[in-house]
């Protein structure tokens, strides 16, 4: 519904707008100890209060919204940048080896969850961004390989294919002119659902220490950080957990008000 896209538009927007001020702006230098000042409650000075060295919260949520955005973009672009050349051409050489082959690769990577695929990836090469980034990035790729060749199997029987293919254009550029633009509503969709889950699997790694490392914030180190301090100062898990399920809510919510947008069925059944 249209009240989803505008909702979830803003909240995504807001977390969006926090992340790109915090390169040139936050209230407070965002890895200084003020060890006399650590664990405040929210006040006037410190509006989300401050951590267990004195660190200012809502710095430290700027910059680890760029941390957790900058993760999930670079892991989507990876799963669409390989995953739906892929689909597409596993579409084009249906029942063919090569189809079997693509989608059997797939089947393999869907049997390893992206949290097991880091730590593969941290035991060889250390824990670090770039390593979630590959880690998430690796599983999106079957994702986008699947509902773009689902999708692509369905448009290879219209008439308009089978026209282009008596034309005399090769699979490739079928692909390539036809099959893709008819395709792509549905794609940046499934994009804007990924980047939540890519938002929740890097807060996941660095959760376990696998994902960014310190200095740098990030909101799973964030509530690792702050599980043992629950009772004595909640407002450290309280912050970074609500700005994780504000941010995923919001691109859940675009996500589904874009498929309503860009589908005129779903339009016509829901007006």
């Amino acid at each position: 519904m249209r009240r989803n896209l505008i909702l979830g538009g803003m909240l995504s927007a807001l977390f969006v707008l926090a992340a790109l001020i915090s390169y040139v702006w936050t209230p407070y230098d965002h890895v200084a100890l003020n060890i006399p000042n650590k664990l405040q409650t929210p006040n006037a000075v410190h509006l989300l209060g401050t951590d267990h060295f004195g660190r200012d919260i809502l710095s430290m949520i700027m910059v680890g919204a760029r941390t957790s955005i900058a993760v999930a973009l670079v892991a989507v672009g990876i799963g669409m940048g390989l995953g739906i050349p892929l689909g597409l051409w596993a579409a084009a050489r249906q029942g063919s080896w090569l189809d079997e082959l693509i989608m059997r690769g797939n089947d393999l990577v869907f049997a390893f969850p992206s949290i097991v695929i880091a730590i593969l990836i941290t035991a060889i090469f250390g824990a670090g961004a770039i390593n979630a980034i590959i880690a998430i990035g690796i599983f999106n790729i079957p994702v986008f390989a699947r509902i773009t060749r689902g999708a692509a199997l369905s448009l290879w029987q219209r008439e308009f294919i089978l026209a282009a293919r008596v034309a005399g254009k090769s699979a490739a550029r079928i692909s390539v002119e036809h099959i893709l633009p008819n395709v792509t509503n549905l794609l940046i969709v499934q994009g804007t659902i990924q980047f939540s889950l890519g938002i929740l699997a890097e807060a996941a790694l660095s959760y376990v220490g696998l994902g960014a490392q310190p200095p740098t914030p990030s909101w799973g180190r964030m509530l690792a950080d702050a599980q043992t301090l629950v009772s004595i100062a909640p407002h450290m898990a309280l912050v970074p957990g609500f700005a994780i399920i504000l941010t995923v809510l919001g691109l859940n919510l675009m996500g589904d008000g874009l498929r309503d947008y860009l589908d005129p069925r779903l339009r016509v059944v829901r007006a």
